[in-house]
């Protein structure tokens, strides 16, 4: 079936700031976006006041009808999915859906995903990426089937990884990319023209995973090659970022930093150990890894606002007295 792209009854679902050019696009294009799926409002912040998800308040703002199902199985969500007639579903950041949902549009339900598939399945594509030392990643676009990521490639771009990228500049680069690709992906769809690419007979030996990263995962192991570090923070900088623990030679409580910008000075500790902490006191605070030591830029002790190296010691005079763990 061949149908003009723009009056195709589209069905968007997704939460983060992520997805919400794509949807920007897809109104301001003239696509017919017939309703917004988003996770519920939630409490946050100290005061505990109703969340709205950054896809919610775009929604609000072009006039969109807005479903917040609790659960995907609903019966009444499920009834009110099948009322919009939805010729094509597109999902950015959502949850896992179940098939009642993803195959109920006549033309299916397609997926961006922020990497290269097959490679970095999972939740945290770019976090993984960058992490790992990747030269270059990407988006791709997929039908969505019964398995997590997995389904047939419609398309993909390319996008390079710079020495100086993080998370954050990542994300952004590839957020606007994948805007495009969405847009070309509705066009074949309604075209007739995709031949998804199924991701069949795959060595899955040769695959690197990107699961959900987790607090403890974002701790600093100073032991590894500092290159390794570096990529470590890189990839957590600024969400949810790498982290260590400063200890005072008196025994206090240890003190939680977070660690968001550095650079590794390769070369010859002569036996000092990794997860030594050493400083003028002025200007710069290095901590020694297995080939070398970690310059430190920016970083945030608990409680403390985000602030530079030189910034932090003016008011921490007595960083002597402290080292960093090991891990």
């Amino acid at each position: 079936m061949i149908m003009n792209a723009k009056d195709l009854r589209i069905v968007f679902m997704g939460t983060p700031e992520f997805a919400v050019p794509s949807l920007t696009a897809l109104v301001e294009n003239g696509y017919n976006v017939v309703a917004v799926v988003t996770t519920p409002d939630k409490p946050a912040g100290r005061g505990l006041k109703m969340h709205e998800s950054e896809v919610k308040q775009a929604a609000v703002k072009f006039g969109l009808p807005i479903l917040q199902p609790v659960k995907l199985k609903d019966p009444e969500f499920v009834e009110s999915m099948k009322a919009l007639r939805p010729d094509l579903g597109i999902v950015i950041a959502f949850r896992m859906l179940p098939e009642i949902i993803w195959a109920m549009p006549t033309f299916g339900t397609f997926n961006l995903h922020a990497s290269l598939l097959p490679q970095y399945r999972g939740a945290a594509p770019i976090n993984w990426a960058i992490i790992n030392g990747e030269k270059e990643t990407g988006v791709t676009t997929f039908m969505l089937n019964r398995e997590i990521d997995k389904g047939g490639i419609i398309g993909q771009i390319h996008e390079p990884i710079n020495d100086d990228d993080t998370v954050g500049t990542l994300y952004d680069r590839l957020m606007m990319i994948g805007t495009g690709l969405v847009l070309d992906t509705v066009n074949r769809i309604a075209a007739g023209d995709i031949n998804p690419v199924e991701q069949q007979n795959i060595d899955e030996s040769t695959l690197k995973p990107a699961p959900k990263i987790f607090k403890e995962d974002c701790r600093i192991e100073w032991n590894r090659e500092g290159r390794r570090i570096v990529d470590f923070i890189r990839g957590l900088s600024p969400y949810p970022a790498a982290w260590t623990e400063f200890h005072s030679a008196d025994g206090s409580a240890p003190l939680a930093v977070k660690i968001y910008s550095v650079r590794f000075m390769p070369g010859n500790n002569d036996g000092t150990a990794p997860g030594t902490l050493s400083s003028d006191g002025k200007s710069y605070i290095r901590i020694s890894c297995a080939d070398g030591s970690i310059d430190i830029s920016e970083l945030q002790i608990a409680g403390k606002k985000r602030m530079s190296v030189k910034e932090l010691l003016l008011g921490f005079r007595n960083i002597y007295k402290y080292k960093c763990s090991l891990q």
